[in-house]
C-alpha cells in the first residue's frame, strides 16, 4: 500500500509538471470499477464535448456588467460531423426544480435528435436559439426542407459567484462550444457551464468518469459526465468518508450579496448525462437514467426542495434504428443482463463528481462572494485518518 500511495504522489507531481489538473484518482481516492482511456465520457466511441468558459471582471457586482463567471457546454454523442444521426435515450428527474428542453420528445419518440447543451438558468433560451440557428446553416437535417426539433438544453444556477441577470451567455459562445466539441482528453473543473458553479460545500463544476466492463465475452462502456452544483457540506463523503463533517469548519462559502435569498444549505442542482455503448432501448435507457441518483447520493446529494436534479442517458449502439421511411432491425441487450450497467452508471457518477471538486479551483464572483477548492491536503489527511489511503 505505501507504493501505491507513492505512485499516487508521483502521480500527482507529474500533473502539475505538465499543466494538468489532478484528478482524485491521482491523489489516492479510491474507487470500485474500472475506468476507460481517459476516464471520461469520451471513452465511449464518437462522443464529443466542448467548452465556452466565460470569466471577467471582479467586485462590485452591477447588473449587465458582471462580474462574469458563467459558460457553455456541448455534448455530442455521435460527434458533430455526423449531424442529424438520432441516438436511443431517455431521462429522469430525482428533484425537477430545474429544467432540461426537448425531454418530452425523447420520451415520446424514444430518441435523442441533437447535441445536449448545458448552461446557467438563465441563459437557457438563447442557448436552445442559437443552437437552432446553427442547424440551419450547417444543414443539420442534410437537405430536408421542412423540419421541426427540439433542442436539449440544461442548467444549473451560477447566481452567487456570476452576474446572472446580465445575460452574458451570447450565441458566439454557443458556437464556440460547438466548435470546441472533440473527443479525447476533456477539461474539468471552472469550465464551460459549470464555471460559476458550487457543491456540497466547496467550489462544483465540470467533471466527467467513465467504466468498462464485460458482460458475458463483449466490453462495453458508461461514461459520465456532470455539471454539479447541489449538496449541503455536511453531506459530503468521499470513499465512505464523511469528508464534508470533518471538514465543517474549514473554508466556507462566503456571501456578501446578494442580501436577500431564500437559498437554503443544500439547494443547488446537478445535471448529470450517461452515454454508454451498450445496445438498450429506450425503456431500458430509461433503467440507467433513474440510476443516477444512486451515485449522486453516495458523495452526499438529498434531492434538495431547491435543486434541479435531472439526468439524461443515451445509447450509442443501433447506429441505423432511426429511420423515417423503413422498418429497422435492432439488437437491444436483456434486462437480466444489465446489472453491470447499472453498476458502472453509480460508479462513474460518483467518481464525475469528485473529480469536478477535485479540479475545481478556488473562484471569487460578484460582490466578492467566494466558493474556495476542496483543499487536496486535508482531504489527503482525513483519508489517511479514515485509512482509506496508507502511508
Amino acid at each position: 500500500m505505501k507504493n501505491i500511495f507513492n505512485i499516487c504522489i508521483i502521480l500527482f507531481m507529474c500533473s502539475q509538471a505538465y499543466g494538468q489538473k489532478p484528478r482524485a484518482r491521482d491523489l489516492g481516492v479510491p474507487f470500485v470499477g474500472e475506468p476507460g482511456v481517459f476516464n471520461a465520457i469520451t471513452d465511449v466511441q464518437g462522443v464529443e464535448v466542448g467548452y465556452s468558459t466565460i470569466i471577467s471582471g471582479e467586485g462590485e457586482h452591477h447588473i449587465g456588467k458582471g462580474p462574469i463567471r458563467t459558460g457553455v457546454t456541448a455534448i455530442f454523442p455521435r460527434g458533430k460531423a455526423k449531424k442529424f444521426s438520432p441516438v436511443y435515450a431517455n431521462w429522469y428527474s430525482l428533484n425537477g426544480n430545474g429544467e432540461m428542453t426537448g425531454t418530452t420528445w425523447v420520451t415520446e419518440s424514444g430518441f435523442l435528435e441533437t447535441p445536449i447543451m448545458i448552461t446557467n438558468t438563465n441563459s437557457v433560451g438563447v442557448v436552445r436559439d442559437a443552437v437552432l440557428k446553427w442547424y440551419v446553416d450547417t444543414d443539420w437535417y442534410s437537405g430536408e426542407d421542412w423540419w421541426y426539433t427540439y433542442p436539449v438544453v440544461a442548467e444549473t444556477y451560477d447566481g452567487f459567484l456570476n452576474d446572472i441577470y446580465g445575460f452574458h451567455v451570447k450565441e458566439k459562445h454557443v458556437l464556440e462550444a460547438i466548435e470546441n466539441a472533440s473527443s479525447g482528453k476533456i477539461a474539468e473543473g471552472n469550465v464551460g457551464g459549470g464555471t460559476g458553479m458550487m457543491c456540497l460545500g466547496f467550489k462544483g463544476g465540470t467533471g466527467t468518469a467513465s467504466r468498462v466492463f464485460k458482460i458475458k465475452e463483449e466490453t462495453y462502456t458508461v461514461g459520465a459526465i456532470v455539471q454539479s452544483n447541489f449538496g449541503a457540506k455536511r453531506n459530503l463523503s468521499i470513499a465512505g468518508v464523511p469528508v464534508g463533517m470533518a471538514l465543517k469548519d474549514t473554508l466556507g462559502y462566503t456571501f456578501n450579496g446578494p442580501p436577500k435569498s431564500r437559498r437554503q444549505e443544500g439547494d443547488g442542482s446537478i445535471i448529470v448525462v450517461i452515454a454508454t455503448d451498450v445496445p438498450l432501448l429506450p425503456h431500458q435507457l430509461k433503467r440507467i437514467a433513474q440510476r443516477i441518483p444512486l451515485g449522486v447520493g453516495i458523495v452526499g446529494g438529498r434531492g434538495s426542495n431547491g435543486s434541479g436534479d435531472i439526468f439524461l442517458a443515451f445509447s450509442t449502439a443501433n447506429e441505423t434504428a432511426f429511420n423515417r421511411d423503413e422498418t429497422t432491425t435492432v439488437k437491444s441487450m436483456s434486462n437480466d443482463q444489465l446489472m453491470p450497467v447499472f453498476e458502472a452508471t453509480v460508479q462513474a457518477v460518483e467518481e464525475a463528481i469528485i473529480n469536478a471538486m477535485i479540479a475545481a479551483e478556488t473562484m471569487e464572483g460578484i460582490n466578492g462572494n467566494k466558493a474556495h477548492a476542496l483543499p487536496h491536503d486535508l482531504l489527503i489527511k482525513t483519508l489517511k485518518a479514515y485509512n482509506r489511503i496508507q502511508d
